[in-house]
């Protein structure tokens, strides 16, 4: 049987393989927690809007200030979900990985546009 001799550098790529899973798996529970926290988010919202058409009934057959500032407390509620769903579907992190891979490709681009420009004439 041949032995098998261990590579050089096979200890770094280990623990390379091991940084890149923990990151992976960070980013997993990262995403686990945004999606629960939409969930619930999207939960309270339903809550609220039935919340708010109740008290848009009420306030129909009676005009009194409390109903005007627990409508005015839903709809501020309401828009405070509402700004917090979007933010967690935009991400400036995601946005800022896309603009510096445009900024990449794109310099790529015209730098091989140049030079083949350069080359054929």
């Amino acid at each position: 049987m041949p032995s098998q001799s261990p590579r050089p550098g096979a200890d770094s790529d280990d623990t390379d393989f091991e940084q890149s899973f923990q990151e992976v798996e960070q980013s997993l529970l990262l995403l686990k927690e945004r999606y629960i926290q939409i969930q619930a988010d999207q939960q309270q919202q339903q809550v609220l809007q039935q919340r708010l058409g109740d008290t848009q009934r009420q306030m129909r057959r009676d005009r009194s200030q409390s109903l005007k500032a627990e409508l005015k407390q839903i709809q501020q509620q309401l828009e405070g979900l509402e700004v917090a769903l979007e933010s967690q579907l935009f991400s400036w992190s995601g946005l800022k990985e896309v603009f510096w891979q445009a900024v990449r490709f794109g310099g790529l681009g015209v730098i091989l546009g140049w030079l083949l420009k350069s080359l054929a004439g």
